[in-house]
């Protein structure tokens, strides 16, 4: 037998588990030779003489657990640059966090500036990632300049495995394209098979109601919520809608808010159009009432954009609603850290100046489980909106996103009988990998837990334990999107 840490290259059987896929859920055993699935074998293949535990170097019984794909988290910011700071997770940091949490495949998202060259910032996050993360992960395009050379490297990136890329609607001088630049880059898309991401808040606006609450001493983190309204989000996700209409492109709107405008994706979709919502587990869970209106200076730990909805109104009630329907296609966690100390303080009287961003990366498949707890989503969909859709979406599904003879072997056990206490405080028990010096989900309960997490075939957490290396994870040359209508 081999040593729990020797597992690359070996015969592998999962024994008396129940698999999840997207589309059902039954007691199979699962063979793994190498770095990919071998077979789904039948429980009753022992009734008929054969014993595979015998010819494989490692048995693991999985009875009462359920055995799943390994997650893909399609939405990431490593060592991300933001307001004069950097998101405080290393690819190396990140990456083991989201395996600590059953995620065995990122897609981050490679920055490219006003006055930057596309291919050099590739070049950048190729150097940033390689040999340093410890699970899967490919690239998503940032197209911050569209100009001619921009809009002729989308077609270069196609080739190089990049098949997608975000524009902005928001920050203005930084990031924001114009409508005109948007229709040209989504031109391009359609042209070439590539998927548009967008950042659908009217920034303009924005910007104004920010200048407004500045003036009237409205400085704290609860306002950086009321300035950036549901109507601002509604009104630059029908904007993108109907420009992606009008040049064919397919449009995957990023972590989405707010119900109305995921009303208004519902409705997209359902007159056939190519558009496709992903929400994030801040957006299900948290509030501006609760978290940004926290007392003094605390609401900065959840400042994000898009940023959190009022309970009151109902958005998270209505967002659990659109994963049933299908209407939100994915959950990714937006995960783009950053410390209290030295970061997020950098806002302390102006809540403009607070970097953007929640660490989720590590707590994302135990989050939406609970929801599976709670009856608010079937095994199948937690399933389906974790793994199996976006590896579809971003081009890596048969490979990633299932279970299933010749896909990578990216398996996690998960214990629906085990617990999960988010936090700070390891000696405690609580689970906080991140680099992070405070946890957005501090006092999370979870009625569940990843026990073993293989990537491509090796195991790398065990029993409470992370025991994969350093450089275990490989660049993924994505297709096109396979999430077409």
């Amino acid at each position: 037998m081999c040593a729990w840490n020797e597992t690359l290259m070996a015969k592998i059987l999962i024994q008396g588990g129940t698999v999840v896929s997207s589309t059902g859920s039954s007691k199979q055993d699962v063979l793994i030779d190498g770095e990919t699935i071998a077979a789904l074998l039948a429980p009753e293949t022992e009734a008929f003489g054969i014993d595979l535990s015998d010819n494989v170097d490692i048995a693991i019984d999985a009875t009462g657990k359920y055995v799943i794909p390994g997650g893909v988290d399609g939405h990431t910011h490593m060592e991300m640059p933001f307001g004069g700071t950097y998101a405080s997770d290393t690819f190396e940091t990140g990456t083991r966090a989201a395996a600590w949490g059953g995620t065995t495949t990122i897609v981050d998202f490679v920055v490219q500036a006003h006055g930057q060259r596309v291919q050099d910032q590739l070049a950048l996050w190729h150097e940033k990632a390689g040999g340093n993360c410890a699970i899967d992960y490919g690239f998503h395009q940032i197209i911050g300049d569209v100009n001619d050379e921009s809009l002729k490297a989308m077609d270069e990136l196609i080739g190089e495995g990049v098949s997608s890329f975000k524009l902005f609607m928001a920050y203005p001088g930084v990031f924001l394209s114009s409508d005109g630049q948007i229709l040209q880059a989504m031109q391009t898309a359609a042209g070439n098979g590539g998927l548009i991401m967008m950042h659908a808040e009217n920034g303009s606006a924005i910007d104004v109601l920010v200048q407004q609450a500045l003036a009237r001493g409205e400085t704290s983190p609860y306002y950086h919520g009321v300035t950036r309204p549901w109507q601002a989000e509604q009104e630059a996700t029908h904007r993108a809608v109907m420009l992606a209409d009008l040049t064919g492109a397919p449009l995957y709107v990023v972590h989405v808010s707010a119900k109305q405008a995921l009303a208004r994706i519902a409705e997209a979709r359902n007159a056939g159009q190519n558009v496709f919502g992903e929400t994030c587990p801040q957006y299900l869970y948290l509030s501006l009432e609760e978290n940004l209106g926290a007392e003094g200076f605390e609401g900065a730990k959840w400042v994000c954009s898009t940023p959190l909805r009022a309970r009151a109104e109902g958005h998270q009630d209505e967002l659990w609603k659109y994963i049933r329907t299908g209407d939100v296609t994915t959950v990714s966690t937006d995960h783009c850290p950053f410390c209290m100390k030295d970061q997020k303080e950098m806002g302390i009287g102006d809540f403009s100046k607070i970097p953007n961003g929640i660490g989720s990366v590590e707590h994302r498949m135990d989050l939406l489980y609970q929801g599976v707890v709670d009856g608010r989503i079937s095994l199948e969909k937690w399933v389906d909106v974790c793994c199996t859709t976006p590896a579809r979406m971003f081009g890596m599904y048969g490979k990633k996103g299932v279970l299933a003879p010749g896909a990578d072997a990216d398996v996690v056990i998960y214990d629906p009988n085990g617990h999960t206490s988010i936090g700070l405080d390891a000696a405690a028990g609580k689970s906080h990998h991140m680099n992070m010096d405070y946890s957005a989900w501090e006092g999370y309960e979870i009625d569940g837990h990843v026990d073993t997490v293989f990537s491509r075939g090796k195991m790398i957490v065990n029993n409470r334990r992370y025991i994969g290396t350093k450089g275990d994870g490989r660049f993924v040359k994505r297709e096109l999107s396979q999430n077409l209508i």
